[in-house]
C-alpha cells in the first residue's frame, strides 16, 4: 500500500477511483496467481493507455517541429513511445516498486523488465484519462516526458535514427560501402502486444540492439544505439 501512496505522490495525481490505479499495476502473473482477488490484469488499461500516449505525443512533435516531414515526425514519435524510454520513466517515478506480480514473474526479475514497466506505464495513463478526463491525462503525459522531448533538439533528430545510421555508412570513402540491415531476431508476449527485438548488422557485426511494441520502433531502438556506440 505504501508504495502505491509513494506513487501517487510522484505523479502527482490523487485518484478519485483508487481501484483504478490498482488495475494499471496488476500484472498477468498476479491475476493467474489470485484470480479471486483479481479477476483482471491491466493489459485492457494498456491498450487504451498505448492510444491516448501515441495521440498525445504525435500533437506534441506536429506543433513542436513544424518543418519536419511525416516520416522525421515518425522517427521522433518511435523514440518516445519505445520501451526503453518507456522503461526509464516508469523507473523514475518507481513504478516498478509499485507493480502486484505473481511469484514467479517477482522472482524472475519482474519488477524491472521494460516490458512490464512500459505496459503499466501505458496502463497507468489509460487510468489518468478514466479517472480524470482527456486534459489532465494529456498534461499527466507531458509531464512524465518533458525530459525525453528536451532531447530531442534540432541539430541532432534532423533525420530518423535510421536515415542518420544508413547516411553515415553511405558517406564513407572507397568502393566497400556497406549498408547496415536489420533483423527481428525475437517477439515475446501475447499476440496483441508483442515486445519485439531488433538488431542492426554491418556485414557480420553487431551495431545494436533494441525492443519496442512494433518492428519499426525496435528498429529504430536498435539504430540509435548504434549511433550511440559510433560515436
Amino acid at each position: 500500500m505504501n508504495n502505491i501512496i509513494d506513487l501517487q505522490k510522484n505523479t502527482g495525481i490523487d485518484f478519485k477511483d483508487a481501484s483504478l490505479l490498482t488495475l494499471a499495476l496488476t500484472h498477468s502473473s498476479y491475476v493467474n496467481e489470485n484470480p479471486a482477488i483479481a479477476p483482471n490484469s491491466n493489459e485492457r488499461l494498456e491498450f487504451l493507455g498505448d492510444a491516448i500516449l501515441d495521440m498525445v505525443i504525435a500533437e506534441e512533435l506536429y506543433f513542436k517541429y513544424p518543418d519536419y516531414n511525416e516520416g522525421e515526425l515518425t522517427g521522433l514519435r518511435a523514440i518516445l513511445v519505445c520501451s526503453t524510454t518507456l522503461g526509464n520513466i516508469a523507473r523514475g517515478i518507481g513504478l516498478g516498486d509499485s507493480l502486484l506480480l505473481g511469484k514467479g514473474e517477482e522472482a524472475s526479475g519482474g519488477r524491472a523488465k521494460e516490458a512490464n514497466l512500459a505496459g503499466a506505464i501505458e496502463a497507468l495513463i489509460a487510468a489518468v484519462y478514466l479517472d480524470r478526463g482527456l486534459v489532465p491525462a494529456r498534461n499527466f503525459i507531458i509531464k512524465l516526458f518533458e525530459t525525453e522531448m528536451k532531447k530531442l533538439n534540432e541539430q541532432e533528430m534532423c533525420m530518423d535514427y535510421k536515415s542518420r545510421l544508413q547516411h553515415i555508412f553511405q558517406s564513407k570513402k572507397g568502393s566497400n560501402k556497406e549498408t547496415p540491415y536489420y533483423n527481428i531476431i525475437e517477439a515475446t508476449g501475447p499476440d496483441h502486444k508483442h515486445i519485439f527485438t531488433a538488431e542492426v548488422k554491418v556485414g557480420d557485426t553487431l551495431l545494436g540492439t533494441g525492443h519496442g511494441k512494433s518492428k519499426k520502433i525496435a528498429e529504430t531502438e536498435a539504430a540509435r544505439i548504434a549511433l550511440e556506440k559510433l560515436k
